[in-house]
C-alpha cells in the first residue's frame, strides 16, 4: 500500500536511539513504502533534538559523500534549524526520496491527531521511554503496523516471518499488513450431495 509513514519522537525518547531509528527509517531505502516520510518531534525536546537531527541526516551524510536528507520544516521546526519551509501538502506526500517533512507538536495526543489526518494507515512509530505514551499511541494510531522504539522499515512479509511478500494491505477486512501467499488465498467450498436437506 501507499506509505506516508510517521515517526513521533516523544519528550522521553532516547536521543541516540531516536536518531538511529530515524536515519534507518528514512535513508536505508527511501523509495519503498515502509520508509519514513514525516517526523513529529515533541516541543520539549525539539530545541536540543532538531540540531542533532540536522547534523546526522544532513551534515554527516554530506561529509561521507552520501545523499543528505532535505528537511521540510514547519514554522516551529524552522525556528530551531535551517531547512526548506514545509507546505501543508508536504505532510500528505509519499516522497520516496531523501526528503523528510518535520513538524513540532505539543503532545503525544497532537501527534496521534496529526497521524490520523495524514497517515495512509501503513506503518507509524513512537520513540519513547514512557509506557503510558506508548500504550496510548498503539491504541489510538489506526495503522496496519504500529511500532514502539523500532524502525518502520520492518513492515515486510519476510521480516514478519510470512515468507515471500505479495504486498502490504492497509485495509481492515481479510488481510492487513504484510501479505504472503496464505493471505491471498481464498476458499471455495464444493458440496456434493445425494438429496440431503437441512
Amino acid at each position: 500500500g501507499t506509505g506516508i509513514c510517521h515517526v513521533y519522537v516523544d519528550d522521553s525518547a532516547n536521543p541516540d536511539m531516536a536518531l538511529s531509528i530515524i536515519e534507518n527509517a528514512k535513508t536505508s531505502r527511501p523509495s519503498v513504502c515502509n520508509a519514513e516520510e514525516a517526523l513529529l518531534v515533541h516541543e520539549a525536546i525539539a530545541p536540543a533534538f532538531l540540531p542533532l537531527l540536522k547534523k546526522r541526516l544532513v551534515d554527516e551524510r554530506a561529509a561521507r559523500g552520501e545523499t543528505p536528507v532535505e528537511l521540510r520544516l514547519d514554522a516551529r521546526a524552522a525556528a530551531i534549524i535551517p531547512g526548506t519551509p514545509a507546505g501543508e501538502a508536504d505532510f500528505d506526500t509519499e516522497f520516496l526520496d531523501y526528503i523528510l517533512a518535520v513538524k513540532v507538536v505539543d503532545s503525544v495526543e497532537e501527534a496521534v491527531a496529526h497521524i490520523a489526518k495524514h497517515s495512509t494507515g501503513h506503518s507509524d512509530a513512537i520513540l519513547t521511554e514512557t509506557d503510558a505514551h506508548a500504550a496510548l499511541f498503539v491504541q489510538a494510531v489506526d495503522s496496519a503496523a504500529v511500532y514502539v522504539n523500532a524502525s518502520t522499515r520492518f513492515t515486510d512479509g519476510g521480516e514478519f516471518g510470512l515468507g515471500c511478500e505479495m504486498g502490504i494491505s492497509t485495509q481492515k477486512l481479510h488481510a492487513r499488513g504484510p501479505m504472503g501467499l496464505e493471505e491471498l488465498t481464498t476458499y471455495k467450498y464444493v458440496i456434493r450431495g445425494n438429496g440431503q436437506v437441512r
